[in-house]
């Protein structure tokens, strides 16, 4: 039994929520999005709050009940505050820099790394080994983050490599003679 579906979601002032059916839009100062609900869930609104409630007590739509409310959450603290990844560039001669909706990562290949940013995604350089992920949608955010981060992943030996900044790589010892 899902214990997360049971918690409302707060709306902070400034946060519009249109239910149209399954449709549902979340509009607040930073942005705008949209996400349909699966049918076994139903969401409603109760003056500043949303509600999440399983359709039937099936196992599916208990569990998606949670799934939902949580992803709700996440749309209302996205268009509030927004999201934010920081990933570390740890090695000789590797740097990064962005221009405009590219990333340019220079990683130890025999060739630059041109990332192209999707939209709704911003990405910034505030020094060649800081890259800062910034935006509305969390997954977005994280999936951007994560495919910066699959270029160069730390190796376990010297660390080098692209990391989020909160992460801890193990570290093996060289091989004795």
């Amino acid at each position: 039994m899902s214990r997360i579906a049971n918690a409302p979601v707060g709306l902070p002032g400034g946060v519009e929520v249109t239910l149209n059916g399954q449709a549902l839009k979340v509009k607040g100062s930073k942005g705008e999005l949209e996400w349909n609900v699966h049918e076994l869930v139903t969401v409603k609104q109760e003056e500043a709050e949303l509600k999440v409630s399983a359709n039937d007590g099936s196992k599916q739509a208990v569990a998606l009940a949670g799934t939902t409310r949580a992803l709700v959450n996440n749309m209302v603290t996205g268009v509030t505050d927004g999201f934010e990844k920081k990933l570390t560039i740890i090695g000789v001669g590797y740097r990064a820099q962005a221009q405009g909706q590219k990333l340019n990562l220079t990683l130890g290949f025999s060739h630059p790394v041109v990332y192209e940013v999707p939209a709704g995604v911003k990405v910034e350089t505030p020094s060649n080994t800081e890259i800062i992920v910034t935006g509305i949608d969390k997954q977005k955010v994280g999936q951007v983050a994560a495919e910066i981060r699959a270029y160069r992943k730390p190796e376990p030996y010297k660390g080098k490599g692209v990391r989020y900044a909160d992460e801890y790589v193990l570290r093996k010892q060289a091989k004795k003679k």
